[in-house]
């Protein structure tokens, strides 16, 4: 893969809050001493691979190629393996059929995780506060929601001390219900061949298999929908980078999500990949916008300003 960084990797197992959690971390038996120009201890990303909530694991490039290449950047990379959604036999899945768990597990996980890596600040050699959160479509749902329920949840806010530095969110998908997409994109969509991959119905679906109890998708808990969020609802959000990829009927969930936050007066930075499809963190070999997003992400982590 293009630009692939060798980095120490350990994997680790944590008590989780529904039980055993493995973590993938990347860059934390790096030398202390920091590159030119940047400050010890380094900052970290706790980041969630996507899937639909049911797939993907800590091997797919989303994961592991981007832990390697940000870690090759200075910055400790905590990769989780949250517990997954049923798989129930749907041809997006290959036809494979397998049990899961249904929603806040995969939240719970993400933000349990967020905040061990506070916890254990010193002994990752990170800044406890520069830990960032993020992920990539399912992921960047995750999340967002952590974030969101962090927010508003005093008591858990009060516990960990504090929010995500940063949040750092590829090709999200943050509603259950779609937003309408444009006729520009929909006749482009149309054009590529993929005016069915994130069809109405096809979110719906993998958003109600996800929630199991908590849905359907219309009564969804904010936590799993955080686009669906009003300003007053984000305000104090905290710093927020979002790259979408211009032929992704996701992409409107990106900016309705980057709109709100702008009308929160969060600090929020949208960028739109040009020619990009979904999921091109998982190709890095065949689109270059994955190169791009990755210098954007490690910048904005280690010279945020």
């Amino acid at each position: 893969m293009p630009g692939l960084q060798a980095a120490a990797v350990r994997e680790q197992v944590l008590a989780g809050p529904h039980g055993d959690l493995t973590v993938r971390v990347y860059g934390v038996n790096a030398p202390t001493t920091p590159p030119a120009g940047e400050s010890a201890p380094r900052p970290a990303l706790v980041w969630a691979h996507g899937g639909a909530f049911a797939a993907g694991d800590l091997d797919m490039p989303e994961a592991d190629w981007v832990g390697h290449e940000l870690a090759g950047r200075g910055v400790v990379v905590i990769s989780v393996d949250y517990r997954r959604a049923p798989m129930n036999g749907q041809e997006r899945w290959g036809g494979e059929v397998r049990a899961g768990v249904h929603y806040p597990v995969p939240h719970d996980e993400l933000e349990f995780a967020w905040a061990w890596v506070r916890e254990h600040a010193a002994s990752l050699g990170v800044d406890p506060d520069r830990v960032a959160i993020g992920g990539a479509s399912a992921g960047a749902n995750l999340a967002a929601g952590a974030t969101v329920a962090m927010l508003h949840d005093g008591a858990r806010r009060a516990a960990v001390g504090a929010l995500p530095w940063q949040v750092l969110l590829a090709y999200p998908t943050l509603h259950a219900i779609q937003p309408p997409v444009p006729a520009d994109l929909a006749q482009a969509l149309a054009g590529a061949g993929l005016s069915e991959q994130f069809a109405p119905d096809a979110v719906r679906g993998f958003y109600e298999n996800y929630l199991g109890a908590a849905g359907p998708a219309e009564r969804a808990p904010l936590k799993a929908v955080p686009g669906t969020a009003g300003p007053g609802q984000l305000a104090g959000f905290p710093p927020t980078v979002i790259d979408a990829a211009e032929l992704d009927e996701l992409r409107v969930s990106a900016a309705a999500f980057s709109h709100t936050l702008g009308r929160a007066r969060a600090d929020v930075v949208l960028t739109t990949e040009p020619g990009a499809t979904h999921g091109y963190l998982n190709r890095p070999d065949e689109e270059p916008a994955a190169a791009r997003t990755i210098a954007r992400f490690a910048q904005r982590l280690t010279h945020p300003s």
